[in-house]
């Protein structure tokens, strides 16, 4: 087989694939054609490149050419001129890898990348994720038949511990010790599980991976089955991610095909089969016993443990679950040794990260950082900073279960430990940057809407709580609230940690009660001084036309819906605060700076 010359990777991860990257394939791949180039360049689709805010995403080797943004109308210059000319299309370069006129940076030597590290994503944005062969070139499957040739399965149960690996799903289990639970328990059948309902705001780390690097997931589950007993396994997915599903139920096939599924794998007698189960999106069913009983064909709703997973899962037999993103490590593991693993991250936390980075920052999209990274590093290196030249003012990890971390603690090491010990979690690794227009009361109602919008029901300290949490939220946030709404709002919340069933109600109060930690002021502002001090709260919200700075120009006037805006041209305008609905288009439409909110 003949090797080509070059090969054009095409992102073909869910964002990139919403802005038309399909297209630009069928485009290069025809001008490709045109052009009789077709056999020395080939053309790949792969997963997220994880600068999600720069695509479509087109990288040319072996020049490595990072070219953001492309459109369909682009591919015809960059075949013409790149491929066929050899002179790289300056203007669709991403600019942080342009040196000078002549030189390029490698990615490695970018900003987003330089700090990154990537184990679970290593295959991301590298390989056709439908290819099991191009997975197999890049060493997969090389573990599986390690642990099934050459080790026993506590010698892999005992790897995994020694690495220092924790759930990255939210708790931070040592997952070693799971597998150890698992393997100990006593009982005829044993399955394995793996929880790919991600389902907190934001959050697309699981996705992309599996969207990227399917064969990842299906080797270490293989392996974790090997390990405790099982012969059987489900991943459990939402129904949302359909690029996802179709190319993991690809690769359960290509698996299949190729022996490294089903009976006798690697001619040692060892029997694995794994399945899919679809879940409807219901953010309950990311708990693990909610998740059992929905891949039972039950309606998704916690149990109470113990008895735990471990003991008594699927179908009461007894059952190892972890999140995509914790088996995307156990092959690296196995192929480098946990004495390598140790090495990255902290002493508490070993390892890396995965991100789902958005918000009010400049690069948004995937990362994966070395535990114990700081907040201040993501946000200023490897995001690029708060847009508009805005100031930071929090961040939020964990989702609906997490916490928001203020400004003067930008310096925390991102580790299980640390967000522990200022109000927040790791969870499964959604962050959300906020810049000096946020309102804190109002992102934890907002966190507290999806909660309630998400509860099962099935204990009264979720279905009601909640509730009445978010009905004090929206009493303080219209202007209604009393400082004695405050204290019950906290005193609420702690009641509702310590009484609900599972782990999403136990978490609902946290993003109220970081909020209310780090920025209380902002509470009393919107119930004592009856405003809004980032200018988000509608019901406290004034729009005001400054006179001195009022040209008369009367767009604004024009632009109101509902007449709301009065004057003489060339004459300072005013508004009529009884009829104004606070739309803001006023605001918009201004071209001199002269409305303003208070």
């Amino acid at each position: 087989m003949e090797l080509a010359r070059g090969h054009v990777l095409v992102c073909g991860g869910t964002g990139c694939t919403s802005s038309g990257s399909a297209k630009i394939i069928e485009q290069f791949e025809s001008c490709l054609s045109e052009k009789g180039l077709q056999d020395e360049i080939k053309v790949v689709q792969t997963g997220c490149f994880g600068l999600c805010a720069l695509g479509p995403i087109v990288i040319v080797y072996p020049e490595g050419a990072f070219y953001s943004m492309v459109t369909p109308e682009d591919v015809a210059e960059i075949v013409e001129e790149h491929l066929l000319k050899g002179r790289i299309v300056k203007r669709l370069l991403y600019k942080e890898t342009v040196v000078d006129e002549n030189n390029i940076k490698s990615l490695n030597e970018v900003d987003f990348y330089k700090k990154q590290q990537r184990i679970a994503l290593v295959n991301c944005g590298v390989i056709n994720p439908e290819s099991i062969d191009e997975y197999i070139a890049f060493g997969g499957y090389s573990a599986l038949g390690k642990v099934l040739t050459e080790m026993t399965p506590q010698q892999v149960i005992d790897e995994i511990k020694e690495s220092g690996l924790r759930g990255r799903g939210g708790g931070g289990f040592p997952t070693g010790l799971k597998w150890q639970f698992t393997a100990n328990a006593q009982g005829d059948k044993k399955y394995v599980a793996c929880n790919a309902d991600e389902g907190d705001p934001g959050a697309f780390m699981d996705r992309s991976i599996l969207e990227g690097d399917p064969h990842s997931l299906i080797e270490a589950m293989a392996i974790a089955a090997y390990a405790v007993g099982a012969d059987e396994g489900y991943v459990y997915i939402r129904a949302e991610y359909p690029i996802a599903v179709n190319r993991l139920r690809l690769a359960i096939e290509q698996a299949k095909e190729y022996g490294l599924l089903g009976d006798n794998i690697f001619e040692t007698g060892f029997k694995f089969n794994l399945d899919i189960r679809l879940g409807a999106g219901a953010f309950v069913c990311g708990e693990e016993t909610a998740l059992m009983t929905s891949i039972e064909g039950h309606r998704g709703e916690p149990r109470p443990r113990p008895p735990f997973p471990a003991v008594k899962g699927l179908f009461g037999k007894p059952t190892l679950l972890n999140n995509v993103e914790t088996y995307a490590n156990i092959t690296a593991i196995i192929n480098n040794g946990a004495e390598w693993f140790k090495t990255i991250g902290t002493e508490g936390s070993k390892g890396t990260k995965v991100f789902a980075v958005g918000g009010k920052i400049n690069n948004t999209g995937l990362v994966e950082i070395p535990m114990g990274t700081t907040l201040r590093e993501i946000v200023y290196e490897i995001g690029g900073g708060i847009p508009n030249g805005k100031k930071f003012k929090a961040a939020q990890t964990g989702g609906p279960s997490g916490g928001c971390i203020p400004a003067d603690l930008i310096d925390t090491p991102i580790d299980y430990d640390s967000l522990i010990s200022i109000g927040s979690m790791m969870g499964s690794g959604g962050l959300i940057v906020m810049d000096e227009d946020t309102c804190m009361v109002d992102i934890a109602k907002f966190f507290l809407e999806f909660t309630v919008d998400e509860s099962c029901g099935k204990c009264a300290p979720c279905r009601i709580g909640t509730k009445r949490l978010l009905e004090i939220l929206e009493k303080i946030t219209s202007g209604k609230g009393t400082l004695e709404d405050i204290d019950k709002l906290e005193e609420l919340c702690y009641s509702i940690k310590n009484a609900a069933l599972c782990g999403l109600g136990q978490t609902a109060p946290n993003p109220i009660l970081s909020t209310l930690k780090y920025f209380r002021d902002e509470y009393v502002a919107h119930v004592v001084d009856k405003k809004c001090p980032a200018g988000v709260c509608k019901a406290l919200l004034s729009y005001v036309i400054e006179p001195d700075k009022c040209k008369g120009c009367s767009l604004c006037a024009k632009k109101c819906p509902v007449g709301a805006i009065e004057g003489v041209v060339k004459n300072p305008f005013t508004i009529d605060t009884n009829k104004c609905i606070k739309c803001g288009v006023c605001m918009d439409s201004c071209k001199f700076g002269a409305i303003s909110k208070r």
